[in-house]
């Protein structure tokens, strides 16, 4: 994803810092605004992973960071819940004279009650999604136990909230205990769908009971089986934003393919690969079969590519740094080599009618002397003669990606 790091004004006037992610290759076609949970960052990984998941989709993403979280100005101290709907607010804002007012609103855990009562005040948000959402936002004092006293003594404690101490002030216990989420959700008159960990130990699934309870029609409950509150697992994260996407759908006027109703085709969005998954996009990437968008982020080694409305990753092994989601850009070329072999066999066997099944190749390569020397395997099933064959070897060699790998390719670099 191409990500721009912005800032913008927070509900107390300081200055907060945010990411918008950039589908690759082309323009959002809608824009989502991600609240993140309770204490944590907006570059936490899995948040990260659903930007990225959704910009596969076409919808632009902004991420920040609550005042006083992060690398956001401000005071932890002086916050609460209604000032997270504020920073919420005020992030929309932003968006709608930056870039563009969001359409989706998706928040995690606290971030969640968050996004449900922001969008009372922003008419723009078409559809609200919800992960790990607390029903009541007076959940959260339960990482306070044995402090409650303190603060109520002293006005302020030192909480430890994930292992990190913060400074917790009598204003937000008031705030929190008084915050009604259920009339929130009562009078949302959006599209809400609701995802839960059935498993998760920080808030349990008994909280988006209450949620989806107490919504009004259309809504829809999602349970992310497997998962924990954090959502720590990549895939649990990537699936999340594939399922967010294909519902919204039809709200936002994505093309997600295998987007139907947000009922029984909401699990097919499940997938092991990002470009193999039903919630992967089809459009927003270079139209011309001569164009290719990459874009790699500010940090880490993986990489998005765009072709003809396909999408795909490339990565680096860990041990090199990178975090192994995808091929290297050297396996990606032998691959190429590879499928084009292939694909060359099968044309010419069916102009010839010639009884081939199945092609198979392998590639080995290896470095002799400074020089790239690669070994193609070539398995050919079917009843084929032996002069069959040997001409399907030769006809191997004819394929466009081994003939330009030999005549060698004049590559010039433009700054745009």
């Amino acid at each position: 994803m191409k990500t721009h790091i912005v800032h913008f004004q927070g509900a107390f006037g300081d200055r907060l810092a945010a990411r918008v992610d950039l589908p690759v290759g082309g323009d959002p076609v809608a824009w989502a605004l991600f609240a993140h949970c309770f204490t944590c960052s907006k570059n936490l990984r899995p948040v990260v992973n659903l930007s990225r998941a959704l910009n596969q989709a076409g919808v632009g993403v902004l991420r920040f960071d609550f005042t006083g979280l992060g690398t956001s100005e401000g005071d932890f101290s002086d916050t609460d819940f209604t000032s997270n709907v504020d920073d919420l607010v005020a992030a929309a804002r932003y968006m709608a004279e930056a870039w563009a007012a969001p359409q989706l609103l998706i928040g995690h855990s606290l971030g969640g009650a968050a996004v449900i009562r922001a969008a009372l005040a922003l008419p723009s948000v078409r559809a609200v999604a919800t992960i790990g959402a607390p029903s009541d936002p007076a959940h959260v004092l339960g990482h306070m136990e044995g402090q409650l006293e303190e603060l109520e003594a002293s006005g302020e404690a030192l909480v430890s909230i994930g292992g990190r101490p913060f400074t917790v002030r009598q204003g937000f216990v008031d705030d929190v205990s008084e915050a009604r989420l259920d009339e929130a959700v009562q009078s949302l008159a959006r599209p809400l769908l609701v995802l839960h960990a059935p498993d998760d130990e920080v808030v349990s699934v008994a909280h988006a009971g209450k949620i989806f309870s107490a919504a009004r029609h259309p809504r829809s409950f999602v349970a992310l089986d497997g998962a924990d509150h954090l959502l720590t697992d990549p895939e649990h994260s990537r699936y999340a934003a594939r399922v967010i996407a294909a519902w919204a759908s039809r709200y936002l006027g994505l093309e997600v393919e295998g987007a139907g109703s947000a009922g029984g085709t909401l699990d097919a969005a499940a997938g092991e690969g990002e470009a193999e998954a039903p919630g992967a996009p089809r459009a927003h990437v270079a139209a011309d079969s001569g164009e290719v968008a990459v874009a790699t982020g500010p940090t880490g080694y993986r990489t998005e590519a765009g072709v003809r409305g396909h999408r795909f990753v490339l990565d680096e092994p860990e041990h090199l740094g990178g975090t192994d989601e995808g091929p290297t850009p050297y396996e990606m070329l032998w691959a190429s080599l590879a499928a084009c072999t292939t694909i060359t066999l099968r044309m010419y066997a069916d102009r010839k009618s010639w009884p081939l099944e199945d092609v198979h190749v392998r590639i080995r390569h290896s470095k002799e002397g400074g020089k790239d020397h690669v070994v193609r395997e070539l398995t050919l099933e079917g009843d084929l003669d032996e002069e069959q064959r040997q001409r399907l070897v030769e006809i191997a060699d004819r394929c466009p990606v081994h003939r330009s790998l030999e005549r060698g390719v004049e590559v010039s670099t433009e700054l745009m």
